[in-house]
């Protein structure tokens, strides 16, 4: 697999590898798709946090500014996405965070997925979504930050 790394700002030269947190949001407890894809980023080289169900928007900024990361990976299978992810996006902004990306997956309408967008969602997948495809844009979303593939 690859390795995704990130050059440090003002250290030429020195790597890490790109950071993503992962978290089941809101009440729902089903949490499987949000393990399997934490372990397939792992393989695919990134540094994964994944820190379980039944987050609150609130706490999972809070985390992601804590753990420094560079992408929030968001499962959610509820229904509450519309009111859940806004409330993510706002927290993120509150803590002067909107450089961290958020991608969302799950079971979300076409119609809900272009709405989330158009309120800073970077992407959003659905559960047939490949893992490659997911670490392709993943690494597109990256590519602002200087993400050297190995």
């Amino acid at each position: 697999m690859s390795s995704n790394s990130l050059e440090i700002v003002g250290a030429p030269g020195l790597k890490r590898r790109a950071k993503i947190l992962v978290a089941k949001i809101g009440l729902d407890g089903h949490d499987r798709g949000a393990k399997v894809i934490a372990r397939a980023l792992k393989e695919y080289g990134f540094e994964v946090v994944y820190i379980g169900i039944r987050q609150t928007p609130e706490m999972i900024a809070k985390a992601a500014v804590q753990e420094d990361v560079d992408i929030i990976g968001i499962s959610i299978h509820s229904g509450a996405h519309m009111v859940l992810i806004p409330e993510l996006i706002e927290h993120l902004k509150r803590l002067n965070a909107e450089d961290i990306k958020v991608i969302v997956g799950g079971i979300i309408p076409w119609e809900d997925a272009q709405r989330l967008k158009s309120m800073g969602v970077s992407e959003v997948f659905t559960p047939d979504t490949p893992i490659e495809v997911i670490v392709e844009k993943i690494n597109k979303l990256l590519a602002g930050k200087n993400v050297e593939q190995k």
